[in-house]
């Protein structure tokens, strides 16, 4: 029983700890392709190819369902993967559902027509493929109507949180969160578009203060894909267990290991 978990780079670690404690009996393959990392400053073919890549590896390995644990691939990739490339037995989903439905208060699966939400004013802080993507407002138009989003690109911070530098990341959340409040004021909701941000996410919220609500994707992302094997439990496939990595295995893992505060080791994608 595997399901895949793609990753960039060591981000997706963090909704991969939300998917184990959700689905303690569920084995995952984790893939990170840290060598071509970050997507975030790619542009959206070459993230697609490199996209494509990883979920055939995961596939490999016996995982016909494939979570897209990255905000850029789910931004930049994925409907394009749904539409051209995906085969009839193979199911890729990305991250960015699960928060928009949170955010508009809808269900999973609701497919009827977008309408007036409560939140009138929503901050994104994503990477910068992510933001020029527009995936998210596109998502959100979908869903919900009169909702104004402004867009933060975090130039720097994944690298600053992978590197380990958290005293840099935390100035830069900072500058980010200025950045953005000087465009919008007065956010209701702020979204941390990036599977990286949940280890910065007090930082964030002391930057916004105490009347902005903060959005952050592993718990959602963990109870939509329970409520999706639910419903589709033939998708749980045959692999078993593994992390794996396009980069250096001994570095990959010293870094997970500092990133995640628990022992990762990483095998090589080969």
């Amino acid at each position: 029983m595997a399901v895949g978990v793609f990753d960039s780079g060591l981000g997706g670690l963090t909704v991969l700890a939300a998917l184990e404690r959700r689905l303690p009996e569920v084995e995952f393959v984790y893939y990170g392709d840290n060598a071509h990392a970050p997507y975030g400053v790619r542009d959206a073919d070459d993230i697609f190819a490199l996209t494509c890549a990883g979920v055939e590896r995961l596939w490999q390995e016996g995982c016909d369902l494939v979570v897209l644990a990255c905000n850029t691939a789910s931004a930049a990739a994925l409907r394009r993967m749904q539409e051209t490339w995906l085969p009839a037995d193979k199911r890729v989903l990305g991250v960015f559902v699960p928060l928009i439905e949170a955010l508009t208060e809808r269900q999973w699966g609701d497919s009827s027509p977008p309408r007036e939400v409560a939140l009138r004013h929503a901050a994104l802080f994503a990477t910068p493929a992510t933001v020029s993507s527009r995936a998210f407002q596109r998502e959100l138009a979908f869903r919900a109507i009169g909702v104004d989003v402004e867009a933060q690109p975090c130039a720097g911070l994944v690298d600053a949180i992978e590197q380990g530098d958290m005293i840099l990341a935390e100035a830069l959340v900072h500058s980010h969160v200025e950045a953005l409040l000087r465009r919008m004021p007065h956010p209701e909701a702020a979204v941390l578009g990036c599977t990286h941000y949940p280890l910065m996410e007090a930082a964030f919220r002391a930057a916004l203060g105490a009347g902005v609500a903060v959005y952050s994707q592993p718990d959602l992302v963990a109870e939509s894909l329970a409520d999706y094997l639910d419903r589709h439990p033939d998708m749980l496939g045959r692999g078993q267990r593994a992390f794996l990595t396009t980069g250096d295995p001994a570095g990959v893992s010293r870094k997970a290991t500092q990133f995640m505060r628990r022992g990762i080791a990483f095998a090589a994608a080969e």
